[in-house]
């Protein structure tokens, strides 16, 4: 399980995340939607020890893993899908998911890792040996979810996967991840501006609103109350 206790991030003077709890559990998908802004990589990249903490607690597990680098965080299972195409643009598509599986948590071999993923991704296997730069938006992010999976993460938390992708991708790729989640009984954690997605294959949901919770239950309840078309007129 995957707490977060009394969060705050700050970056100078200014507050990204301000007092956020929120519990992830193991075996299904915990949404956190918001607008641009609301503070949902803040939270995220805190969660895995690239922000800093000003205040509060992250535990794995009930591990409190708040002062623990990022490395050893990445040790004791936990993966991070950063919004923002993060992979080595010059490195094939083979040597990205090389490194990924290098420094992770391995509880696989390579080749049984590598073959999952061609099996999951066919268009990665035929580019395979294809600079990461030179391929498309969609499989771009295709090699992120791939890289950050390649070690069977115990935590996977997701920053806005769908983000300027077209919609058979996206379809494509949220089927991988929620597969990989019920399948793997992986806590999910995932940021999204667009709620409807989000809140469709998670448990439940928090929405995020100048770095704070404002919402939170049910992803269901929060659904049929109406929250996402009021998100999409208000802010989203």
């Amino acid at each position: 399980m995957l707490e977060v206790k009394d969060l705050v991030v700050s970056y100078g003077a200014v507050e990204a995340v301000r007092g956020v709890t929120l519990t992830a559990v193991p075996g299904a998908i915990t949404a956190i939607v918001g607008a641009n802004g609301a503070g949902k990589s803040s939270l995220l990249r805190a969660i895995t020890g690239l922000a800093p903490v000003r205040a509060g607690q992250v535990l794995l597990d009930g591990q409190d893993v708040t002062r623990v680098p990022a490395s050893k965080r990445a040790g004791l299972g936990l993966a991070h899908a950063m919004e923002g195409r993060r992979i080595f643009r010059h490195l094939s598509v083979e040597e990205n998911l090389r490194l990924a599986w290098q420094f992770g948590r391995r509880r696989n071999q390579w080749g049984e890792a590598l073959d999952r993923v061609f099996l999951t991704f066919p268009i990665l296997k035929e580019k395979r040996r294809s600079q990461a730069g030179l391929l498309s938006g969609g499989q771009q992010q295709m090699l992120i979810v791939s890289a950050a999976t390649i070690c069977e993460p115990s935590y996977l938390l997701l920053d806005e996967p769908s983000l300027g992708l077209a919609p058979i991708v996206v379809r494509e790729i949220y089927h991988f991840f929620t597969d990989r989640c019920r399948e793997n009984g992986t806590t999910v954690l995932l940021a999204e501006q667009m709620a409807a997605m989000a809140l469709n294959v998670s448990a439940h949901g928090y929405v995020l609103r100048q770095g704070q919770v404002v919402r939170e239950g049910p992803s269901a309840e929060l659904v049929n109350s109406g929250l996402i078309a009021a998100l999409s007129s208000a802010y989203l």
